[in-house]
């Protein structure tokens, strides 16, 4: 069981930093983990690169707040994948910024605004039945009872209009009659639907045992046909191999719910290992994709064929604990849950934030560490013999519209990107704009990433001296 020796939290494992808003170019920590015992993964999924609006698929909507109105650009943003693919998103976090060539990884809904949203079901209907998925837009404007014709630029605006009634629940409209008239049918029309499942995953990330035995299962989660295996290529490691349940070698593909294992040779020294798995498929819609620096929220929209990786990693050892170690973003919970699982025959004993626990073995267990929303987190896990894992990253759980009301005095007329993410330059109150500008293209204004980074510079102040630690069973 999880037992914590009386120690109080006497000191700050988790190092509060001021938000990457305030720092024009620059990244806030990316989520990544140091570790002795290897690498450890990320969710999986896609990788890409927020390039921008697309020039030919947006329109101005105004945001109704205490009588006072904005306009901001509402449309479809364009991601390029790594290694291949085009992602068209939609923001469901309209007032925080939109950074152009900000880095995006495909995530679950717990680690986003949707996961305590009970209408984030209606986003995903509304994805599903509007544009771009009903790209026929003669065909969408009957099934909205619109008279007129709809454009690329007012299908996009209105579609937009109608996620954030639901994403950030605002007054928002299409300035666009025909734009505003989609958006008010699509609200009305919305139904709830389930989370999609992940383009690729890999669960759990992390696992753990003895030489000489399988260690396992990693289970393929994806929407792909077929999913191809990579063993590590570090030549340090020799003699693991990637199995299925049965112990037989993996030398082709494999598909959703297969369970890899990895077969560790009974002579080997305590060491990690690592394999990789990678697919070329469309996005599911409605998989979320969250910004590495804070960047506006987005929900998938429409997707080309698209390479997607995950990765898992292993560690071994002859004889006592064996522990495997991750973290997940719980916005629900409001904070990252670290998970401990002991494979080993001891029990395994590590710190965080200034509280010892054990996991006795055969056992895994769940504690979810508190963090400041906006705020970049370090959170450093140690054990015996040298242990020491480390995850960054940050904690992005609401919308700018419940966090930021200092944002409501901004009114925002931004220029839409081409397709290729260059600037079409901007009018209002802005100026114009660039590739590489740090400001929102949907929502807030040049001066909101600054408002809203001093307030959490204050807000981590306080937090710091009531941090508290918050336990649950897995």
């Amino acid at each position: 069981m999880l037992a914590v020796r009386g120690r109080a939290v006497a000191r700050l494992t988790a190092v509060v930093m001021a938000s990457g808003l305030v720092v024009t170019g620059t990244a806030a920590a990316t989520a990544s983990a140091s570790v002795a015992d290897g690498s450890a993964p990320g969710e999986g999924g896609a990788a890409a690169t927020l390039r921008g609006l697309q020039a030919d698929a947006s329109g101005q909507a105004v945001v109704r707040e205490g009588g006072a109105g904005r306009t901001v650009q509402a449309g479809l943003f364009r991601m390029d994948v790594d290694d291949g693919g085009t992602l068209q998103t939609y923001s469901v976090d309209m007032d925080n910024p939109a950074r152009t060539e900000a880095r995006y990884q495909e995530t679950p809904w717990r680690g986003t605004s949707l996961a305590a949203n009970p209408d984030a079901g209606k986003i995903r209907w509304i994805l599903q039945n509007s544009y771009p998925q009903v790209n026929d837009l003669d065909v969408l404007a009957k099934k909205a009872g619109l008279t007129g014709q709809l454009t690329n630029g007012t299908a996009a605006a209105g579609t937009q209009v109608a996620i954030w009634r639901y994403s950030d629940h605002v007054r928002v409209e299409a300035v666009d009659p025909q734009a505003e008239r989609l958006a008010d049918w699509l609200e009305k029309k919305a139904k709830k639907l389930a989370e999609p499942r992940a383009s690729l995953a890999l669960d759990p990330s992390v696992v753990s045992g003895r030489p000489g035995r399988r260690i396992g299962p990693v289970t393929v989660r994806t929407s792909a046909d077929r999913v191809t295996v990579t063993p590590s290529d570090d030549p340090s490691v020799t003699g693991v191999r990637i199995v299925d349940q049965a112990g037989a070698e993996i030398t082709g593909d494999v598909k959703d719910g297969s369970r890899l294992y990895f077969d560790v040779p009974a002579d080997a020294l305590d060491g990690t290992a690592a394999l990789t798995v990678q697919a070329t498929t469309p996005v599911p819609v409605g998989r979320a994709l969250s910004g590495e620096s804070h960047s506006q929220t987005q929900i998938l929209a429409g997707s080309s064929d698209s390479t997607v990786t995950a990765a898992a990693t292993t560690n071994w050892s002859k004889q006592g604990a064996a522990p495997a170690v991750t973290e997940a973003k719980d916005c629900a919970g409001g904070g990252v849950d670290i998970t401990a699982r002991n494979n080993g025959d001891k029990p395994f004993t590590f710190e965080l934030l200034g509280v010892e626990y054990t996991i006795a073995p055969g056992v895994s267990r769940t504690v979810t560490a508190p963090v400041t929303e906006d705020q970049a987190y370090d959170l450093t896990v140690t054990g015996p013999d040298r242990f020491e894992k480390a995850f960054q990253g940050v904690l992005d759980c609401r919308t700018a519209g419940t966090s930021a009301p200092a944002q409501e005095q901004f009114t925002t007329m931004l220029a839409p990107t081409t397709a290729g993410g260059a600037s079409a330059g901007a009018t209002g109150t802005t100026g114009s704009m660039s590739a590489g500008t740090d400001l929102a293209e949907t929502g807030a204004s040049g001066a909101t990433p600054m408002i809203v980074g001093l307030a959490g510079v204050f807000v981590a102040l306080g937090a710091a001296g009531v941090l508290l630690l918050r336990k649950k069973s897995h």
